[in-house]
C-alpha cells in the first residue's frame, strides 16, 4: 500500500501545475471535511483582506497570494483494497491508482463532501488525504461581493497582485469524459474541480438572481412565469401551514421565514427588475427542498441553467412546461410523459452527439405517473385518455409551424406525440452531468390540426391547467422525497455512469 510520501509525490492536482503540501491524512470524513473548512476559510479570508486593504498596504507587505490555494482531497488505491462491487452506484473506486480533486465552498457542500469521503472510505478500507493544492483561488470567486464598493485603484491592482478566473482550465472535460491525465498526475475524484464549481456557482447567482446556497436538491424548471406566480403562493402557503420548509428565497435573496422556526421579519428586497431566469427557493433545513426557476423560451437557455446547476450535484430536475400536442386525439390540457427524446435542440451535439442514447429514469416517471394520478383521482383507461407517454421532440426553431409541412414525415418515423424546446435538452444534460431527469409536459395547442394558441383559448386553459399542473410536479418532488420506492437520494443510478466514472457522484 502506498505510504503519504508515495501519494504526496504524485498528488498534483488536477490541472498538473506543481505538488499538493501539508497533506494530512483522515479516516474519519467528519474530520476531513473540517480540514477542508479550515484551509478553505484560512485562504479565502487571506485573500478577502489582502484585497480589502489593498490601498493602505505596501504592496511589499502583501501576504504570498500564491499560497492562498484550493483544499486538495485524495485517496490511494491499491489491488488489495479495491473491493469491486457491483450493488455500488458510486462512491467507490474501480481501477487501482492515485485519485484527487480541488475542493471549494464547504459552507454550501458539507453534507455532500462528507457522505461522499465516508463512502470512500468504508467502501475501501483506507484514508483520503486533504492537503493545500497549488491551485490558486481566484479573486472574483472568494466572496460574493455585491455589498462592496470598489476603489478604482482596487480593480486595476487585482489582476497584478490577484489570482484571476483561468478559462483555459475550466472546462467540461471530465463529464464529458474526455478528459486524459498525464503521467504521475492524479486520476479525476470528481466531475468537476473547484474552479469550475465556483464559476457556475457565480453564474447562477447572476442568472437566478439568488446566492448559491440557497438553491435545494430537487429543482422544478419551466418557461412559464405563471407557474412560478403559483408555486409563490403554495410557497407562503407553506411557511403559514406546515413545518415542513424553514423559509422561501425569492431573487434579490428575499427571505420570509417560517415563523415557527425563525421571527424574524422578511429579510432583503425583492429585485425590481428580474433576472434573466429567476429562481425560487422552498427551503428545507436539510436542504431538499424545491428550487424552481423560470428558464424562459429556448434550448439555449436549458443548457445554459443545467450546465450551472449539475456542479450543486442535486438529486434530480424536473421539466413541467407547455407543448404543442401531436396527435389529434389530444385535447388542450392534456398531459404528456415524455419517455424518450428527438433532439433537434442542436445545442448540446458537440458535447453528447445525438447518436447516444437517453434513456428515462424508471423512479422518475413512476412517480411523475404516481403524481398525476393522485392529483386528479385518475387510474386505469381515464388516466391513460388522460396523460399519454411517449416521444417529444425539442427544436431550436421557435417557429417550426411555418416548416411542419416537411416536418410531418420525421413526426411519423419518430412516432412523437408533442413538441416543445427545451425537454430535450435538459433531459440529455441530466444524462450528461449524471443528475436525474423527467419531462411532464401540458398540451397547450395543436397547430398541425388547427388548434393554434389564440389569446382567448391560452387565457382560458392556463387559468384551468396552471395549477394542477404544478401540483402535480410538487407531488413528485413529495413522493421523491418521502417514498423509499421512488428512490429518494439514490436515484443517481449506474444508467447515468460510465465505466471508469469518477467516486464521486
Amino acid at each position: 500500500m502506498m505510504g503519504k510520501k508515495d501519494i504526496l509525490s504524485q498528488a498534483q492536482n488536477i490541472t498538473g501545475h506543481g505538488d499538493v503540501t501539508n497533506l494530512q491524512e483522515f479516516w474519519d470524513a467528519g474530520e476531513a471535511v473540517e480540514r477542508i473548512t479550515e484551509i478553505y476559510n484560512s485562504h479565502t479570508s487571506m485573500i478577502r483582506d489582502a484585497f480589502l486593504n489593498l490601498k493602505n498596504t505596501n504592496l511589499d507587505a502583501l501576504p504570498n497570494l500564491e499560497e492562498a490555494t484550493y483544499p486538495y482531497l485524495g485517496i490511494s488505491i491499491t489491488p488489495k483494497n479495491l473491493n469491486i462491487d457491483a450493488r455500488v452506484a458510486y462512491g467507490a473506486i474501480l481501477e487501482p491508482g492515485v485519485y484527487g480533486t480541488t475542493l471549494t465552498r464547504p459552507d454550501i457542500f458539507k453534507a455532500y463532501y462528507t457522505r461522499q469521503i465516508d463512502l470512500l472510505i468504508k467502501h475501501h478500507d483506507t484514508p483520503v488525504v486533504v492537503g493545500y493544492s497549488d491551485w490558486q483561488i481566484p479573486l472574483p470567486f472568494v466572496d460574493e461581493w455585491d455589498s462592496i464598493t470598489f476603489e478604482p485603484e482596487q480593480l486595476w491592482q487585482a489582476p497584478i497582485e490577484f489570482a484571476l478566473p483561468n478559462l483555459s482550465l475550466i472546462d467540461d472535460s471530465i463529464v464529458n469524459g474526455t478528459y486524459r491525465p498525464r503521467k504521475n498526475q492524479p486520476l479525476p475524484l470528481a466531475l468537476f474541480t473547484a474552479e469550475r464549481v465556483d464559476f457556475s456557482l457565480s453564474r447562477l447567482s447572476h442568472y437566478c438572481g439568488t446566492a448559491a446556497k440557497h438553491f435545494q436538491k430537487f429543482i422544478l424548471l419551466t418557461n412559464y412565469q405563471r407557474y412560478i406566480d403559483e408555486f409563490i403562493k403554495f410557497s407562503h402557503e407553506q411557511l403559514a401551514n406546515s413545518e415542513d420548509y424553514i423559509m422561501f428565497v425569492e431573487p434579490g435573496d428575499h427571505i420570509t421565514h417560517n415563523p415557527r422556526f425563525n421571527q424574524t421579519e422578511a429579510e432583503g428586497h425583492k429585485m425590481a427588475h428580474l433576472p434573466q431566469m429567476p429562481g425560487y427557493h422552498l427551503v428545507r433545513a436539510d436542504g431538499t427542498g424545491i428550487t424552481f426557476i423560470n428558464i424562459g423560451v429556448g434550448p439555449s437557455n436549458a443548457k445554459t441553467i443545467t450546465d450551472h446547476l449539475a456542479v450543486l450535484r442535486p438529486h434530480c430536475w424536473l421539466m413541467l412546461g407547455h407543448c404543442a400536442g401531436l396527435r389529434r386525439s389530444q385535447l388542450l390540457g392534456d398531459y404528456v410523459l415524455a419517455h424518450a427524446y428527438v433532439r433537434e435542440d442542436e445545442v448540446l451535439d458537440q458535447d453528447l452527439p445525438t447518436w447516444i442514447p437517453v434513456p428515462p429514469i424508471a423512479e422518475i416517471q413512476v412517480a411523475l405517473q404516481q403524481a398525476v394520478a393522485n392529483i386528479t383521482g385518475e387510474t386505469g383507461m381515464e388516466l391513460k385518455s388522460r396523460m399519454r407517454t411517449g416521444t417529444v421532440v425539442s427544436t431550436c426553431n421557435r417557429n417550426w409551424e411555418l416548416r411542419s409541412a416537411e416536418l410531418m414525415e420525421r413526426f411519423r418515423k419518430s412516432r412523437a406525440i408533442a413538441l416543445d424546446m427545451e425537454s430535450a435538452t435538459i433531459a440529455a444534460n441530466g444524462f450528461r452531468m449524471r443528475v436525474p431527469y423527467g419531462t411532464l409536459l401540458c398540451v397547450s395547442d395543436k397547430p398541425i390540426h388547427g388548434e393554434l394558441k389564440l389569446k382567448g383559448m391560452a387565457n382560458n386553459f392556463y387559468r384551468e391547467r396552471v395549477r394542477q399542473h404544478l401540483e402535480v410536479g410538487l407531488e413528485t418532488i413529495r413522493l421523491l422525497q418521502v417514498e423509499p420506492a421512488f428512490g429518494g437520494p439514490a436515484l443517481h443510478s449506474r444508467k447515468l455512469r460510465s465505466f471508469d466514472e469518477p467516486p464521486f457522484r
